[in-house]
């Protein structure tokens, strides 16, 4: 899931040098904190949390299809 975010997150952004997702894991549900430029962060949210939508829509059905539930953060 780590992999995925990155990646998406890198496609989207100016600086991907400066993409960086962490990973908290716990029982059943992992936390991805993603930190990117402050200059990209309009552009990994999108207008209207467009962006920021669809990656959470392709980490749920990507979660789901290995049983587990992944929730998505941008961090500031």
């Amino acid at each position: 899931m780590k992999e995925l975010i990155t990646y998406i997150a890198k496609a989207l952004v100016d600086n991907p040098d400066q993409v960086e997702v962490l990973e908290v894991k716990g029982g059943q549900t992992s936390v991805l904190e993603l930190k990117v430029a402050k200059e990209d962060l309009g552009k990994v949210i999108g207008k209207q949390g467009r962006s920021a939508r669809a990656m959470r829509t392709i980490l749920s059905a990507a979660s789901t299809k290995i049983k587990k539930r992944t929730v998505l953060e941008i961090v500031e």
